[in-house]
């Protein structure tokens, strides 16, 4: 088995969407995946939209902190913003560290119109990062 962590400031939005990327992308195989953040915020009702919009459901997603996971032996931990990366605890394991800084769409300023596209734009950038880190783990 295979265990991922996504990790980002508040698990609410990048994380959240890396994580259901991340599962639609290795189902059938010998992988978990979890996501997690320094902080906790609730995963964000526009990340819910938008992935679904693509296919994906992570309404059932809950918005965990980092230190419910210590006890995991992770192979894979993948931040996805700066600040997790500086705050991302010790893990007594091999994990392979990643890391990824993604804009956070729930900080864009805009109308609803742009806001959409602002999350449409960092989920097809999550998408394919996503995408080629499961091939390159094949």
């Amino acid at each position: 088995m295979i265990n991922i962590l996504v990790l980002c400031t508040g698990n609410s939005c990048r994380s959240q969407i890396a994580h259901g990327y991340l599962e639609h992308f290795t189902e059938g195989r010998k992988v978990k995946v979890y996501s997690a953040g320094v902080e906790t915020h609730g995963v964000n009702p526009k990340a819910i939209a938008t992935m679904q919009e693509d296919g994906i459901d992570i309404s059932h997603h809950t918005s965990n902190n980092v230190d419910e996971y210590a006890a995991i032996p992770f192979d894979y931990i993948l931040t996805v913003c700066d600040n997790a990366k500086e705050r991302c605890p010790f893990f007594p394991s091999s994990a392979k560290r990643l890391h990824y800084n993604f804009p956070d769409p729930a900080k864009f300023v805009g109308d609803e119109e742009a806001t959409h596209l602002e999350f449409k734009r960092v989920r097809e950038l999550i998408k394919k990062y996503c995408q080629s880190f499961v091939e390159e783990i094949r």
